[in-house]
């Protein structure tokens, strides 16, 4: 018994120094991270700038330690957001010792607008006259939509051009929820507002399936476009080869034009030496390595006038919320101390969402009008700027978007679960209340709504939807029947949303700063991003606990993460939203 408790006790001080010892090794990896990411970096000449885009690209940077570690190698990795890859970009094309781009790109977990933008920051690279050689093993049609903005697009001679066209697939929760006895109680307002669909059916509407038609149908036809102008083929021919899986082997896809050539990556990088007119080895600069290199003539630092950009992503939610998430208090603070800084001359709204809370859009919605009132406001669309994305670009001066971007969806509805079914008759558990008035429970979990309860929430519902359809109509200049014709909860693409009036024109955030700048009568400036991200040291504190679990799931998961995180939202709708029916991913 005692050598049993001895080696127990031993065993169990050995994995709490194991422990440890994991614990400080990380922390020193972290701040080793932190300590050194504002090192400036010295590169060779006759260097490439290697674009790898292989992680969640976010329209900024993050601070955060845990965004910039790999669970699964145990390495820390620098993840750039969509505003230091296009600064990079830039500065490489103006940069001497950069000769030209090695675009890798395989799986990109991007949304489309997203994608444009990088590919466009490409194309505009292309002038200087250095070269963009585009490589991969394997391409998906988002990578090859990428790649083919480069000069030469290589392939492995055993890889695939997967080219198939746009679908969207939505799972639905109805026939489980009714297995679990969770009634889902919900009340709606616009014909096209299918985020409730999840929960009350097993396949999609007919209104539903002619917008997601309609909307993928133009993101096809815009990428279509963009391969048929840079591989000078006819767009007629792109859509042949999808229809019929032409690129069905490697040599199809050269023999059709997709590709230039099928090479290892040896011979790609054989070529590169060539190009580069260096004997040794590639002089490859990563992009985390990059960033930390020094602006040519950057005027920008020392400019008095600056251009504010407030980046607005994940869920619109009531309260103080964090990065990722769009938290009433933290982004309207953020708006309010753009509008009261003096030396700040116009604002750039820069909105990554497919909604959320109506009232956490609201108070959003009216700092945003104030800050219109007083300076320039650009709103632009990233990915998804729908139904709450929406209601809070509204007040702006003028909208930028994607054609890729999914925008609209204006349209609002209340969700609310009676779990009394699962309790009682699945778990035998049975809920009982004491209250001062008839309907002091109201919206309770443990029970059906009542016809006097639906009327109600309808009622505020209908209240939402014509302040929602008010703002809009007031903030672009149109009338209410108007926006009520083109709202009902129907989501459009960028290309659509400019032919009837949602937005004003095609541009990506660098445009919206430009914007911005021009309407403020700046010739010189610099921005600042709002709300400002907190101390990496605080965060690693604040979020070891609570976040390393997300980030462990999401690293073990990979490109499934999604499901994970899409149902999360899923069960986290509850009360009145003016929200995306879907999460929109395209690969």
């Amino acid at each position: 018994m005692k050598s049993f408790l001895k080696y127990t006790l031993a065993t169990i001080v050995g994995l709490i120094i194991t422990g440890l010892l994991a614990f400080f090794i990380f922390f020193g990896v972290v701040s080793s991270m932190i300590s050194d990411k504002d090192k400036p970096a010295e590169i060779k000449s006759k260097s490439v700038l290697a674009l790898e885009l292989d992680h969640m690209i976010r329209d900024r940077s993050s601070k955060d330690p845990f965004a910039n570690f790999n669970f699964q190698s145990f390495k820390p990795v620098k993840t750039l957001g969509l505003n230091d890859i296009l600064a990079n970009i830039e500065k490489a094309s103006k940069d001497d010792d950069i000769r030209g781009i090695y675009l890798d790109v395989s799986v990109i977990p991007a949304g489309m607008a997203t994608m444009e933008e990088i590919r466009n920051a490409l194309l505009d690279f292309k002038k200087s006259g250095k070269f963009i050689i585009g490589y991969s093993d394997n391409f998906l049609q988002t990578s090859y939509y990428l790649a083919s903005a480069a000069d030469r697009v290589y392939m492995n001679p055993e890889g695939r051009v997967n080219m198939a066209g746009l679908s969207s697939q939505l799972m639905f929760f109805k026939e489980g929820l009714d297995k679990l006895g969770v009634e889902p109680q919900i009340i709606r307002h616009g014909k096209f507002k299918s985020a409730i669909e999840p929960f009350t059916r097993n396949s999609m509407s007919e209104e539903n399936r002619e917008q997601i038609e309609a909307y993928i149908g133009e993101l096809w036809s815009h990428m279509a476009r963009g391969i048929s102008q840079q591989r000078g083929m006819p767009v007629e021919e792109v859509n042949r080869v999808t229809e019929k899986l032409s690129l069905h082997s490697p040599e199809a896809a050269v023999e059709h034009g997709f590709v230039d050539a099928l090479k290892y990556k040896d011979e790609v990088l054989s070529e590169l030496r060539d190009s580069t007119d260096v004997e040794d080895d590639v002089r490859f600069v990563g992009m985390g390595k990059y960033d930390r290199v020094p602006k040519i003539k950057d005027y920008e630092g020392l400019a008095d006038e600056k251009v504010a950009v407030v980046y607005a992503m994940g869920n619109v939610i009531m309260g103080e919320g964090e990065e990722g998430t769009i938290g009433s208090e933290r982004i309207s603070r953020a708006i309010r101390k753009a509008r009261k800084d003096s030396t700040i001359e116009a604002i750039v709204f820069r909105i990554n969402s497919g909604g959320g809370s109506a009232l956490a859009s609201e108070i959003i919605w009216r700092e945003l009008k104030l800050a219109q009132q007083e300076k320039p406001v650009i709103a632009s669309l990233g990915d998804v700027a729908a139904s709450g994305g929406y209601y809070i670009a509204a007040p702006a001066d003028s909208i930028l978007a994607s054609p890729n971007t999914i925008t609209g969806s204006i349209g609002v509805f209340g969700l609310f679960f009676n779990g009394k079914e699962m309790l009682n008759d699945k778990l035998g558990i049975h809920v009982d209340v004491a209250k001062t008035h008839q309907y002091a429970d109201l919206g309770s979990p443990f029970r059906q709504m009542t016809a006097r309860e639906r009327e109600v929430i309808r009622s505020g519902i209908k209240e939402t939807y014509n302040t929602f359809i008010t703002h809009v109509a007031e903030g672009r200049d149109m009338t209410k029947e108007k926006v009520d014709e083109v709202g009902q909860g129907r989501v459009w693409a960028g290309a659509d949303a400019r032919r009837i009036g949602l937005i004003d024109g095609y541009g990506g955030l660098q445009d919206a700063v430009k914007m911005a700048a021009n309407a403020a009568g700046l010739e010189k400036y610099r921005t600042v991003g709002y709300p400002e991200l907190k101390d990496p040291f605080q965060e690693f504190i604040k979020e070891f606990t609570g976040n390393v679990k997300t980030k462990v799931i999401e690293s073990t998961l990979g490109r499934d993460a999604r499901y994970y995180r899409n149902f999360k939202d899923a069960m986290s709708m509850e009360g009145i939203q003016a929200r995306m029916p879907y999460k929109i991913e395209v690969y």
